[in-house]
C-alpha cells in the first residue's frame, strides 16, 4: 500500500512563547509538557528528546526511576513553575521542555494487528479532546489515531495533559487528505464505520470482526460530507433522547469499548 501524504515536518511547531505562558509549544519549536503523569511518560519515552526540566525537589521525588546524573534540571518554586506553563496548568512541580515526536506515517500502523482499532478525527479541534481520545485509545489498545495535518491541534501541554500520558504510547498520525487516508485504510482492509446520530443502525449492531476504523466528527458540526462518503457504514449510539449528543471523547470511549469487547 502506498503511503499517504506526508504530513508537515514536525507536530507542535514553534509558537509564540519566550519563558512565559503558554499552551505548550516552546518559541524555540520545542514541546513543553507538566505534569506528573505526561512528564514521566516522556522521559520514559525513548523517542523523546529532551532539553530541560524544571522542578520543585518534591516533584523530582514523585517520579517513578531516577534520571541519568547528567539529565539537565533546573529546581524552581512553584510560582516560577507557573509561569513557564498555561494559565492555572496543574504542573504538579513538574515542567519539561523536549522535542516534539517524530512523524508517524499511515502505512507503519495500517497493516498491523486486525482486533485494534484506528481511530479517525474529522476536525477535532479542541486539544482537550484530542488528549481524552488519546488516552481512552491507549486503554483500549487502539493502533492510532489518524487527523487532518490541519484543523486538529498540534502537540501541546495542554493536550498531553489531557493525555495523561498516552501521548507518548499511541501513534498519531497526520495526513493532508483525510478522504484519501480513508480510502487507504480500506485498501488495507478496513472496515470504516463513522459516528452519526442521525445513523438507523446502532454501532453494536454493526460491529465487524476484521481490521476497524472508527471515524468521529466535531462537536456541533459532525461528519463532513465527504468523510462520511467514504465510510462504509454509519452509525449511532443507543444514548437517551433526553440528551442531544455526546462529548466527542465520550462518544470515541464508548466506540472503543465497543470493539474491545466484541466477539
Amino acid at each position: 500500500m502506498a503511503k499517504v501524504e506526508r504530513k508537515r515536518a514536525l507536530r507542535g511547531r514553534a509558537g509564540r512563547m519566550k519563558g512565559g505562558r503558554g499552551s505548550g509549544r516552546a518559541s524555540t519549536g520545542q514541546v513543553r509538557l507538566w505534569g506528573r503523569h505526561p512528564v514521566e511518560a516522556a522521559l520514559k519515552n525513548p523517542e523523546r528528546q529532551h532539553r530541560k526540566l524544571w522542578a520543585t525537589r518534591e516533584g523530582i521525588a514523585s517520579l517513578d526511576g531516577e534520571l541519568p546524573a547528567d539529565f539537565p534540571i533546573e529546581y524552581a518554586d512553584v510560582a516560577d513553575l507557573a509561569r513557564l506553563v498555561a494559565k492555572d496548568a496543574p504542573h504538579q512541580g513538574l515542567v519539561l521542555e523536549c522535542a516534539p515526536l517524530e512523524d508517524v506515517f499511515l502505512d507503519e500502523v495500517a497493516l498491523g494487528e486486525p482486533d485494534r482499532p484506528v481511530v479517525v478525527l474529522d476536525q477535532v479541534t479542541d486539544p482537550h479532546n484530542v488528549g481524552a481520545i488519546l488516552r481512552s485509545a491507549a486503554a483500549f489498545n487502539a493502533a492510532a489515531i489518524i487527523t487532518q495535518d490541519r484543523h486538529a491541534p498540534p502537540e501541546s501541554g495542554v493536550l498531553a495533559k489531557s493525555a495523561s500520558g498516552a501521548l507518548e504510547t499511541v501513534p498519531w498520525v497526520r495526513v493532508v487528505n483525510l478522504a484519501r487516508a480513508l480510502e487507504e485504510l480500506a485498501e488495507a482492509g478496513y472496515w470504516r464505520i463513522g459516528l452519526a446520530g442521525e445513523a438507523q443502525d446502532a454501532l453494536a449492531n454493526i460491529m465487524p470482526t476484521g481490521p476497524l476504523a472508527i471515524v468521529l466528527g466535531a462537536e456541533g458540526e459532525g461528519l463532513r460530507h465527504n468523510i462520511a462518503a467514504h465510510c462504509d457504514a454509519l452509525a449511532k449510539l443507543p444514548i437517551s433522547s433526553a440528551i442531544e449528543s455526546l462529548n466527542v471523547s465520550n462518544a470515541a470511549a464508548i466506540a472503543l469499548y465497543a470493539a474491545a469487547t466484541r466477539g
